[in-house]
């Protein structure tokens, strides 16, 4: 009796499945917010330049969906697009992740360069790509975002720089940190020639890129909710002993604080940017 009680072969249950097995949705189909945690249709997110259906959450873009979500079609010529780093401190291993970042990204670098327009009028862009090495900013960053602006000055045209970035870039030591002052040179030039300077700063916006030209424009502009500080929160508060606010270091504590000029979702910024632009933007003055 007792060893047939032992012996009885077991029911089996159905097994919930585990995130290890075989989905009948295809990975990609659907996005899940961090924000709000609801699950909607990737096509969607995209189709509403991946900001929440539901919360209005601003889900990151990538250097190519930044410039297709407010230059105009077919409008946009890059430029020093072949510019690749090297590795001039030996660092182990930097050349291989640099080329493991640019077969996943589809970008040489971490900041994407070049002319466009924005409902016809024509600008000088600089977008910065946080796929890349988490945006940060080495040499060539610098020396392509400097390039810019001084194609923006040739030119006359308005400059509009989108900011993603961790900082400077660790693997490059101190010539990472000659971009700050390299770039914002050239900025200070370009300004006392009359240009005009936009600078978009979207989440993250940190380090040295918001010490140096992130914070440095005409009109200093970013997206709901976007990170944007020098340290991080946890550091200062180390440092400083005190506890800081829950909001501390975002765009809308920034505005509070008068760090910023507005704080633009992400659908209303192309007509924004157009507003701005247009009132800048050269007129034919009647003969008299």
């Amino acid at each position: 009796m007792l060893k047939e009680i032992f012996t009885k072969t077991k029911k089996k249950y159905a097994t919930i499945p585990s995130e290890h097995t075989k989905q009948d949705v295809p990975e990609g189909i659907m996005t899940k917010c961090p924000n709000c945690k609801k699950i909607m249709y990737t096509k969607e997110l995209v189709k509403n330049l991946k900001v929440c259906l539901h919360c209005e959450y601003h889900h990151p873009m990538n250097a190519h969906e930044r410039i297709a979500s407010f230059l105009d079609d077919d409008s946009f010529e890059g430029f020093n697009e072949e510019m690749t780093s090297l590795n001039p401190l030996d660092f182990p291993g930097y050349l291989e992740k640099l080329e493991q970042d640019r077969k996943k990204t589809n970008v040489n670098e971490a900041v994407v360069t070049g002319i466009g327009t924005v409902n016809g009028i024509k600008v000088v862009v600089a977008v910065m790509d946080s796929t890349f090495r988490m945006g940060s900013m080495g040499s060539v960053v610098g020396e392509k975002i400097t390039r810019a602006v001084e194609k923006a000055d040739e030119m006359k045209l308005p400059f509009i720089i989108f900011t993603a970035s961790g900082g400077a870039r660790m693997q490059e030591g101190v010539l990472s940190l000659m971009q700050m002052a390299k770039t914002s040179v050239a900025l200070k030039r370009f300004s006392s020639h009359g240009g005009l300077f936009i600078s978009v700063m979207t989440h993250p916006t940190t380090g040295g890129v918001s010490a140096s030209f992130a914070s440095l424009g005409d009109y200093n502009l970013a997206e709901p909710g976007a990170l944007i500080g020098f340290a991080g929160k946890r550091v200062i508060e180390q440092t400083i002993r005190e506890e800081l606010p829950e909001d501390f270091q975002t765009a809308e504590f920034q505005l509070k604080h008068g760090q910023l000029d507005a704080v633009i979702h992400r659908l209303k910024l192309k007509d924004q940017l157009t507003i701005i632009l247009d009132i800048h933007n050269p007129k034919e003055v009647p003969e008299w």
